[in-house]
């Protein structure tokens, strides 16, 4: 039996086998790859930065689309109205309105400190201009806000609708700009906080599943493929020596076969 299956005929076999279940099996793990990224959020087009007044208005909730874009706004920050946002990234976030010089106010995380007395709280004084990311107004979370006291100067959201009583007089735009830039920059900066660029929602690709789906199953094919093969070769070495003629038997000698001699007639 060991000599048939080490045979050259059936070794190749075996390497056929194995190239096919290992080949199959990678091909059939990278769809059911593609598959899984398919569901996963996808990154969209990030345009290059826009004026933060094309994108937000006064009293107008701000467009599905304009959130994330990458924005720029200039003017000068209103020191006096300054506020912490607690409980951002295991710290606060500094949230400075922004002054357009055209009426309107433009709320600006400036970055992030670990308490409230941190230099970097300090309001830059002069016009300026920020880069960052439009972000849509939070909800308010009034349960949270009654079941805490925050300090004087605190806030748990960045909401258009509580903003616009806590910064009275001012025409307040919707949403708010997480600052990834600033010029002049500050003498001491806060730390950059984390805006992410817009992505969409992953739409499963169910082909790519049925593509793994096949290959695994060309790969259990080639090994019954091996086993058919195999067991042929099998039987066939069993049967060889059992249906062979062996060796001619010797002839027969005269006396042995019990025949009479052949006469012959007597010369005259």
């Amino acid at each position: 039996m060991l000599r048939i299956l080490f045979s050259p005929r059936v070794v190749v076999l075996h390497l056929l086998a194995v190239g096919a279940l290992v080949v199959c099996g990678l091909l059939g793990r990278w769809q059911l790859g593609v598959f899984e990224d398919s569901g996963r959020p996808q990154s969209t087009r990030d345009p290059a930065p826009v004026a933060v007044g094309t994108l937000t208005e006064a009293g107008r909730h701000l467009a599905a689309d304009a959130i994330g874009r990458r924005v720029t706004a200039e003017g000068t920050f209103d020191a006096s109205r300054q506020l912490l946002v607690a409980q951002r990234d295991e710290g606060l976030w500094v949230l400075t309105p922004l002054d357009l010089g055209d009426g309107t106010v433009i709320p600006v995380v400036r970055g992030r400190v670990p308490a409230a007395g941190d230099p970097a709280t300090a309001v830059p004084p002069g016009k300026v201009t920020v880069t960052g990311r439009l972000q849509a107004s939070e909800p308010t979370d009034s349960v949270q806000r009654r079941t805490r006291q925050l300090p004087q100067g605190q806030v748990l959201t960045v909401s258009s609708a509580e903003l616009v009583n806590l910064w009275r007089g001012v025409k307040l735009r919707d949403g708010f700009v997480i600052a990834t830039a600033q010029s002049p920059a500050p003498p001491v900066a806060a730390e950059p906080v984390h805006a992410p660029a817009p992505t969409q929602e992953g739409v499963l690709t169910w082909r790519n599943l049925a593509y793994a789906a096949q290959w695994w199953i060309f790969g259990l094919f080639a090994v019954f493929m091996w086993w058919h093969f195999v067991r042929d070769a099998l039987r066939g070495g069993r049967a060889a020596p059992e249906g062979g003629t062996g060796p001619d038997p010797e002839p027969a000698s005269a006396a042995d076969s019990g025949s009479a001699p052949e006469s012959r007639p007597a010369a005259v």
